[in-house]
């Protein structure tokens, strides 16, 4: 059965190839499954997309790489008819069609997956993916096939969920395994990826990895934007290559090394990942005692030296993310956690009286809980310095205006004026937004979750020099990451998590990629105790 919304298996115990009428559809007249020729597109103060090519066949992962505000994720709103062009023209099997909305896209066997998810937090996982398009008869929805058929979607992803469990309670990696289980249900022609592994474990992104090559043989064409070079190894066939929303070059990934990749993205060289250290690390100034939860966090306690980096590892639900929420005041705890800064004694009930004690946070999903996307840079820049910035509860415009700026040029941030709006920013200088929003109170501990998530080897570099720059000012930094090679490569000190607890205490001489892996799974509890971890 099909409907304008999707393909849908009359028998919900099966997934069925792309289908229309019960037949399966004839080969492409021509090779391409797709073609998009000189798209262009124009937002307020910016030319997003000029001129750009890019094309896809049957069975071929596709990458699409460069810097963010490069338009590599606009290019793919614009199939997915979230975007109009204002210039350029489609193809599918060699016919020109036109895409006027998602729905469109989707009759047309087109499916996204985005880096920002849209799902509904307050509904279940089954009427998340079918929402829109729920199966009926008579205009009543068949909730029993609808979750039958999620359950055989999220066993194909290799999810043991229920399907009737709300989005709210998921994980950010559960939340983008439901995101490719919307794309996977619809059994789409063209899928597009757009950072699916950002928030995913190993063991995650293998599961992953075995999807797309499934969808491969299937015959699928994959669209797959990502800026870990590493995945594009394994999975690419050919990669376009985009720089300020122009293209650049097509080619087979096995004929470009990473270097030149790198090269024609940044449009120079990359020499360095990381800055070079030059740290000047003093006393122990923060230190949490009695971090606890019961069934989630059980932390004795954690310290951070001044103009120290204190990388925070573990796999996602090990309670690293939890524990420090926790110490900001975001999350409840069991009972009083004893908090010394800068040789006080502190309480910290909420995240307003960790701010007044100079803790900042940067959360881990900056665009739902770090920025207000409608909202534009000095609003966004200015929302936690209405106290300092405003005179018996009015705000101060001038010296609004002023800070923001002020902000924008210590941080380079590339916009083409303070009204512009946060969506409209690559991730990049999103991040350096929602950094610029803390810089302007005086911070002692800024806790950093995941702070180059989703954000490009040129952008991630500007990130790490301004944190190299504030730990010269005195402060110390939590930075809890996924990559490990960035854990490496920024730490001075790593702590590990393993089941709610701190594993491992490393120096940074110690902290091997291999090693940290291996507390994080618990594999050192397993051998002290000679049974599983």
């Amino acid at each position: 059965m099909r409907n304008n919304y999707g393909n849908y298996p009359d028998n919900p115990r099966r997934i069925v190839p792309e289908a229309v009428d019960g037949k399966v559809a004839p080969s492409p007249p021509t090779k391409y499954l797709l073609e998009m020729q000189g798209i262009e597109k124009k937002f307020p103060g910016v030319k997003a997309l000029q001129n750009v090519n890019i094309n896809i066949i049957p069975g071929e992962v596709h990458a699409i790489v460069g810097e963010n505000g490069a338009g590599k994720t606009t290019l793919m709103k614009i199939l997915n008819g979230v975007y109009q062009p204002d210039g350029g023209i489609i193809k599918i099997n060699g016919e020109k069609i036109h895409i006027g909305t998602i729905y469109q896209a989707q009759h047309l066997g087109i499916s996204i997956v985005f880096q920002e998810f849209n799902l509904c937090n307050h509904i279940s996982i089954a009427n998340n993916i079918f929402i829109g398009r729920h199966k009926n008869k008579f205009g009543i929805v068949d909730d029993r096939w609808v979750r039958e058929y999620t359950r055989q979607v999220l066993t194909r992803l290799g999810m043991d969920m229920d399907p009737d469990r709300l989005i709210k309670t998921l994980s950010v990696a559960q939340k983008q395994m439901v995101e490719i289980a919307k794309a996977v249900s619809l059994e789409a022609r063209i899928i597009v990826f757009d950072e699916p592994t950002s928030s995913l474990t190993e063991v995650e992104i293998e599961q992953l990895f075995k999807i797309i090559k499934q969808l491969k043989d299937e015959g699928k064409g994959i669209f797959y934007i990502s800026h870990r070079m590493q995945e594009l190894a394994r999975i690419a066939d050919r990669i376009t290559i985009l720089r300020d929303g122009q293209y650049v070059t097509t080619a087979n990934y096995k004929d470009v090394s990473y270097d030149e990749i790198i090269k024609l993205m940044v449009g120079r060289e990359l020499n360095n990942k990381f800055p070079q250290r030059s740290r000047h690390i003093g006393e122990v100034f923060f230190e949490a005692k009695n971090v606890r939860r019961k069934g989630l966090i059980d932390v004795d306690s954690f310290y951070l030296h001044r103009g120290e980096v204190l990388g925070v590892a573990g796999l996602v639900g090990s309670g690293r993310t939890e524990t420090m929420r926790a110490v900001f005041g975001a999350d409840r705890v069991d009972e009083l956690m004893d908090i010394t800064l800068a040789g006080k004694k502190i309480r910290i009930k909420n995240p307003t009286a960790a701010i007044q004690h100079g803790i900042a946070y940067l959360t881990e999903d900056r665009k739902e809980n770090g920025l207000a996307l409608r909202m534009n840079i000095e609003r966004n820049i200015s929302m936690a310095s209405h106290r300092e910035l405003s005179r018996y509860g009015i705000m101060n415009n001038s010296a609004t205006v002023e800070n923001a700026q002020a902000q924008c040029n210590k941080l380079s941030i590339r916009i083409p004026g303070l009204w512009q709006r946060a969506v409209f920013l690559s991730g990049g200088n999103q991040q350096k937004v929602v950094l610029a929003k803390w810089l302007c109170r005086s911070v002692k501990v800024l806790i950093m979750d995941e702070p180059t998530r989703g954000i490009d080897v040129g952008a991630k570099y500007e990130i790490y020099k301004l944190m190299d720059a504030l730990l010269d000012t005195g402060i110390g930094i939590i930075m809890i990451s996924s990559e490990l090679p960035e854990i490496i490569g920024m730490s001075d000190r790593v702590i590990v998590f393993h089941a709610g607890r701190i594993a491992a205490n490393l120096p940074i001489e110690e902290a091997t990629q291999v090693k940290i892996l291996e507390y994080a799974a618990g594999i050192h509890l397993a051998k002290a105790t000679g049974g599983a971890a």
